[in-house]
């Protein structure tokens, strides 16, 4: 979605993310038991990591997909990693007894991606948005489609670009 689109921002911050990690994984105690986790790279990690501590999950993998090039722009889906076949070996068919955590669903096309790999993981957000929401199966917090949400990795005071694009 373009920036001309995003009406209202939501910044997170470090403390409030952890809780609404913490939320999410105390949510997906009742819905296990959950043999391992895929996160869905970037914003899966800090999330992912912090489920897994809570469910004390030690099979961690990572699906690496790239769609916002830009932090603006959702563009073509890139599937720069895919699961392991080690890893959907030791599950059930499908990816059953995996856990797929991401940050945020927002249109669903990430998501849609991943579930075609995964189609009986269980698939949790942190945050939703209402066009992704229909494809997650636990989430904690609902945002509206025009609101870009600010992560704590993405700010300082002020928004701070990745040291790649010439930060200082």
């Amino acid at each position: 979605m373009s920036d001309d689109r995003q009406k209202k921002a939501f910044p997170v911050s470090w403390d409030q993310f952890h809780r609404d990690a913490r939320a999410l994984a105390w949510r997906l105690a009742g819905a296990g038991p959950f043999e391992g986790i895929v996160c869905i790279t970037r914003g899966g990690l800090v999330p992912a990591a912090i489920v897994a501590r809570e469910l004390g999950l030690r099979m961690i993998e990572t699906v690496c997909i790239a769609s916002y090039h830009d932090y603006t722009q959702q563009g073509e889906m890139q599937v720069l990693k895919p699961i392991s076949g080690a890893v959907t070996a030791a599950v059930g068919e499908g990816g059953r007894g995996l856990l797929v955590v991401d940050d945020l669903v927002d249109t669903g096309k990430t998501a849609r991606l991943v579930r075609d790999m995964l189609p009986a993981a269980h698939f949790a957000t942190v945050y939703a948005k209402p066009l992704g929401r229909p494809l997650i199966d636990t989430f904690i917090t609902e945002v509206s489609q025009d609101t870009w949400i600010y992560f704590p990795w993405d700010m300082g005071l002020s928004f701070q670009p990745p040291i790649r694009d010439g930060a200082a």
